[in-house]
């Protein structure tokens, strides 16, 4: 089977975008978060970063119930900003063809996408951690799954945007090449369903709010998975290719629309 691939055509630098998009999260991102967090102490502990939560059953004071707030308010925002990145990203695959035809510069876009998601998750995912927090990388990767999973979603999109970038400027033109996407976003979304969250388990409707957390985390990964398929499936040289190449922007822009959504 063959897969389909890219002309070449001239591209601009790779390292000066990311360079410019992780400049625009610098002003961004630490903005969004100031007066979310603004109030909360710096201890360590497992789950977020910041203080001492207690369980269900314990009574919470005033400052633990900001510090909960503040995390709530953060994971949210994250998820919308993913949510908004991948809903776009979705919308410019989908309407790639006249796009890159008026703006051939484009074809660059939905891989700046991913690009930018994952600089953002890298960076700005867990700001307990160095340099917007005092806890240190090294003891938080090695202690906390959930830090850990976001980390490794970080690694996986910005793999995943520099490949599809080469892929989109007719350098990488070798048949695995094609199948990184598919391959990652079936991944990822299996490694979804073990996905640890730590935000909704303290408070006194904490049994709601974790059932509510885990069924959103399952539709992302349903999504993801119907995205990883039909995205598989276009790249096959078939008479079916032209019926599957629109179903994983379209499912793509879903998945976004249920991040914009998310709620703890």
């Amino acid at each position: 089977m063959r897969l389909s691939t890219v002309s070449p055509e001239p591209r601009p630098q790779l390292p000066g975008l990311a360079a410019a998009l992780a400049a625009l999260l610098l002003v961004l991102a630490p903005a969004a978060h100031a007066h979310d967090r603004g109030q909360a102490v710096q201890h360590p502990h497992e789950g977020h970063g910041g203080m001492s939560m207690p369980g269900p059953e314990e009574p919470m004071t005033a400052a633990m119930r900001s510090k909960l707030l503040a995390d709530k308010q953060e994971s949210e925002f994250n998820h919308h900003l993913a949510g908004s990145l991948v809903a776009l990203a979705g919308l410019l695959i989908l309407f790639q063809g006249p796009l890159v035809r008026r703006w051939p510069a484009l074809k660059y876009a939905w891989p700046a996408c991913f690009l930018l998601s994952g600089i953002f998750l890298l960076v700005w995912s867990d700001t307990e951690l160095w340099p917007f927090g005092n806890r240190q990388w090294l003891e938080a990767l090695q202690g906390n799954a959930e830090v850990r999973q976001h980390k490794t979603y970080a690694v996986l999109l910005l793999g995943l945007g520099v490949i599809e970038w080469r892929r989109a400027g007719g350098v990488l033109k070798s048949a695995w090449s094609g199948w990184v996407f598919p391959a990652v976003a079936a991944g990822g979304s299996v490694l979804l369903l073990f996905h640890q969250h730590e935000a909704g388990m303290h408070g006194p409707d904490h049994m709601d709010v974790m059932a509510r957390i885990q069924s959103e985390h399952l539709s992302y990964s349903l999504a993801g998975l119907g995205i990883g398929l039909t995205k598989g499936l276009s790249e096959v040289k078939t008479r079916w290719q032209a019926t599957f190449a629109p179903l994983s922007p379209l499912l793509m822009i879903t998945l976004g629309v249920l991040l914009m959504f998310y709620r703890e």
